[in-house]
């Protein structure tokens, strides 16, 4: 088997990576702060912001392939503590690519839809990045120093992402079934919207992206929704039939980060290369079927 490298093995997304990739690779993955087994998986602590120890996982493994999610991924965080955060965003990744040119390898890097500022979507590979937070700021940095440093690197721009929760993260959608079973009152947008995609479908795109695309790509799913609207489907999903979903709009929230409106991504591109996704409905009950989490 080939050797894959994944970064933020136990997070959300690289805990989902990993799990769909060992029946084809040999999988090594880094973890950090949620260190543990995973089943299948060699993991290694690893700060990947300490660049020589990095190196050296480069050295011990030589990986064919590397899938980066590792990050700061709260944008709340990030705008608060934006120069520990720019470490592992921006820094660390720009390594990753350079570590990935050396060994002449192909690199994912999973971005965000939050390179744009809302106003003009939805968004293509070509569109002008515009972010309105630091989080899509270092995004931005990060795309644009990993694609200098190494220009196959396929950089996968992802929507907001659904499913099963991996040791140490989990998806929005957890804490959204937590407050709805609990009968707690869920406040949820009605302007701003997204396209939701389940982590299984991404995980698809992502194996297609290392095999198919240097460059851009956008991976999100069939439908532009809102916070709201995707609870209403969540609720029927679940059968909850008494769920207290508050429709709030973002001026009424006091946070960190600013959030833009509409970042809802045209996966075009993705499609014609062999992208699939169920319509939103379908992903999620789907989920249930399969229980992750859901039933």
């Amino acid at each position: 088997m080939k050797k894959l490298l994944v970064t933020g093995a136990s997070g959300f997304l690289g805990w989902n990576i990993c799990q769909a990739a060992k029946q084809s690779w040999e999988i090594f993955g880094t973890v950090l702060s949620h260190y543990g087994d995973i089943a299948g998986i060699k993991i290694s602590r690893v700060d990947l912001t300490d660049f020589e120890a990095v190196k050296k996982i480069f050295q011990e493994i030589r990986p064919d392939a590397v899938i980066h999610t590792a990050a700061k991924s709260d944008p709340n965080f990030c705008q608060t503590h934006w120069v520990e955060s720019r470490k592992i965003n921006v820094d660390a990744s720009v390594n990753i690519a350079g570590l990935c040119a050396d060994y002449r390898i192909p690199c994912v890097f999973t971005s965000t839809d939050l390179v744009f500022n809302g106003l003009n979507a939805p968004y293509r590979e070509g569109d002008t990045v515009c972010p309105v937070n630091v989080y899509g700021e270092q995004k931005v940095l990060a795309e644009e120093g990993m694609m200098k440093r190494h220009p196959m690197t396929a950089i996968c721009r992802l929507s907001l992402m659904f499913g099963i929760p991996g040791p140490g993260s989990s998806s929005f959608i957890q804490p959204m079934i937590e407050a709805m079973r609990a009968g707690r009152e869920l406040q949820l947008f009605v302007d701003e919207f997204r396209t939701p995609v389940s982590v299984t479908a991404a995980g698809a795109g992502i194996f297609l992206s290392l095999e198919k695309v240097h460059g851009l790509v956008h991976i999100g799913g069939k439908e532009r929704v809102s916070r709201y609207e995707f609870g209403k489907l969540l609720m029927n999903t679940l059968n909850i039939s008494d769920a207290r979903l508050i429709p709030t709009r973002q001026r009424d929230m006091i946070m960190a980060a600013p959030r833009p409106p509409d970042i809802s991504l045209d996966s075009t591109k993705a499609s014609s290369l062999g992208f699939k996704t169920l319509p939103l409905s379908d992903e999620l009950r789907k989920a249930r079927r399969m229980s992750l989490n859901l039933a």
